[in-house]
């Protein structure tokens, strides 16, 4: 928190934070001027919003037809299966994915040729690598996310099942009348707490998955940070818009919590 001090003082490293001069909110006047943040924010938005929609609901799916499957030795090879890539690093997973959607040796283009279709640059098109850049966001995370869903059905009393059974209830009707309501309140805290990302990314994904051909989409605030602030030295002005971040991170969990809360919902707090 002392550092945050940086965006609003002219520092210099030699006189350090407390004696550099106070610079009277320049960096966010010129925040504000950058010739590049619109499209920085709506490549962040853009990104974040497509990975809610459709990462989000895939580890409760996930952990539902896991929670289902029977046989726990085929459970257990599934789910260790699931959790590999979570601890892989992005850079060894970007390598992987620039080799598999290779348009001339990658497995996925020479099947596509196999029927006979053209050969798609998926890395090197705007909406194809925005695609990829959700799917292996979802690869690499809904092994991980089952983890707590799976955690919350452990909790459910399972004579609730067995009282629907005895009813005619299908596996179908169970899910849907004691799963889902039953994790609810997990799922709840869990988007909220989602929704408080919205205007910030990770770094290593998008920087792995890069390149020239689609930096219209792929360039986030947090790649933008690290060239700004990194490889220009442009300390105070990349602190001064981490802090906007943070304070519009902050309103969002905030208006997120107060509308669960509105709606019956047990929130955060």
């Amino acid at each position: 928190m002392f550092g945050l001090l940086i965006a609003f003082k002219d520092y210099n490293m030699f006189e350090g934070v407390l004696k550099s001069p106070w610079n009277h909110f320049a960096y966010f006047k010129e925040m504000i001027h950058l010739p590049d943040l619109h499209k920085i924010i709506r490549n962040t938005l853009m990104l974040n919003v497509l990975g809610l929609v459709f990462g989000f609901p895939a580890p409760i799916i996930l952990a539902i037809l896991l929670n289902e499957v029977r046989s726990k030795y085929f459970k257990r090879i599934t789910q260790s299966l699931l959790y590999l890539p979570h601890f892989m690093s992005w850079v060894l997973m970007g390598g992987m994915i620039y080799a598999l959607l290779s348009p001339k040796y990658g497995i996925i283009n020479q099947a596509l040729q196999w029927i006979g279709l053209q050969p798609v640059y998926f890395m090197g098109e705007n909406s194809w690598w925005v695609t990829v850049f959700i799917g292996s966001g979802i690869w690499a995370g809904v092994g991980w996310g089952t983890i707590i869903y799976l955690a919350a059905m452990t909790t459910l009393d399972p004579h609730l099942y067995e009282a629907a059974s005895m009813d005619g209830a299908g596996r179908w009707k169970k899910i849907m009348h004691i799963t889902i309501p039953g994790i609810m309140p997990t799922i709840v805290i869990l988007l909220i707490l989602n929704l408080g990302h919205m205007v910030s990314i990770g770094f290593e994904q998008p920087y792995a998955l890069m390149n020239p051909l689609v930096m219209d989409v792929a360039d986030v605030l947090s790649t933008y940070i690290y060239d700004l602030g990194i490889r220009q030295g442009g300390f105070g002005l990349t602190t001064a818009i981490g802090m906007i971040q943070s304070l519009i991170n902050l309103g969002l969990i905030l208006g997120a919590n107060y509308a669960a809360n509105k709606m019956g919902r047990e929130g955060i707090w």
